[in-house]
């Protein structure tokens, strides 16, 4: 190819780069130690009640960032709490505000049999936002729905205290 050829197509593709939109903004990730540090935070808490839970952090893609099994904690607890952290994030609430919608004759009745039967419709998951924006989600399995709602509600006020955020 000509060299005047090659200057033109280089020009022509700096140009339209030139032109176009901002890239997108980048979402800042959770890394392995501060999902550990919120974690032991939650299993601090949970052990203060005499409970042995299972918790999970997820990034803003629902992969795993770090999965914690208190001792003696259930078996099952591992999927559960993975699975709710997966929830919050997929549907950008928590568990809980989706069991509300999808209970019988609610808008979304029947979502829980969905994503291959990853979600989760009771307490214990919650998105974890940055200045708005998710950038992952907490889930907790160990307790009751009541005690785990507590523990991940727990754990976003010790999200937002860790990150500098108000808690308004």
């Amino acid at each position: 190819m000509e060299e005047a050829k090659i200057a033109q197509i280089v020009s022509s593709v700096l140009e339209r780069y030139a032109k176009a939109e901002a890239p997108a903004r980048v979402v800042p990730s959770i890394t392995l130690d501060f999902a550990e540090a919120l974690m032991k935070r939650v299993e601090a808490k949970a052990s203060s009640m005499g409970m042995r839970v299972v918790t999970a952090v997820t990034d803003v893609s629902a992969r795993p960032v770090a999965v914690r099994c208190m001792d003696g904690a259930y078996i099952g607890s591992y999927d559960v709490a993975l699975n709710k952290a997966y929830t919050s994030v997929a549907f950008q609430m928590s568990t809980e505000e989706l069991g509300a919608l999808s209970g019988p004759g609610a808008p979304l009745y029947g979502i829980q049999f969905t994503n291959q039967g990853k979600i989760v419709i009771f307490g214990g998951g919650v998105p974890l936002r940055l200045r708005g924006a998710i950038i992952g989600a907490f889930g907790v399995s160990g307790g009751t729905a009541e005690q785990d709602t507590y523990l991940a509600r727990f754990a976003q006020e010790a999200f937002l205290e860790m990150t500098g955020q108000d808690k308004g």
